[in-house]
């Protein structure tokens, strides 16, 4: 990939996720001087975009490494078709114990939503 097109994308994803503060700055600004308290949507939004992240993060990998999986043992049982049976079952353990990150990154993601200790700390669970 060319840099432009990366420092492109870069400055694309900083103007979405800055936009929202941008357009909600006026609100907010008064808001604070009404003495309202914003910690527990702070709190909220956060273990939102964590968890987000998170499974995005996880299933891409489980994605990468799935695919990379496929296509050796492809490669494989195009250049010795006798080793099928070995190469098979080979490539589904693999296959098991990559798609088990992605579970992981599922795990973690439902407990930043659903059991997550900060949103106890400032009274919502």
């Amino acid at each position: 990939m060319k840099k432009s097109l990366i420092y492109s994308l870069l400055a694309f994803a900083l103007v979405i996720v800055s936009a929202p503060f941008v357009f909600a700055a006026p609100e907010a600004a008064q808001a604070v001087a009404a003495g309202v308290d914003y910690t527990k949507a702070i709190v909220v939004g956060c273990a939102l975009l964590g968890a987000g992240i998170a499974i995005g993060v996880g299933a891409v990998g489980a994605g990468l490494g799935l695919g990379q999986a496929t296509s050796g043992a492809s490669n494989a049982v195009g250049r010795n078709p006798e080793a099928q049976g070995k190469v098979m079952l080979t490539m589904m353990v693999g296959m098991a114990m990559t798609e088990s990150v992605a579970i992981y990154a599922l795990v973690i993601s439902l407990v930043m939503l659903f059991a997550n200790p900060l949103l106890k700390l400032v009274g919502i669970g």
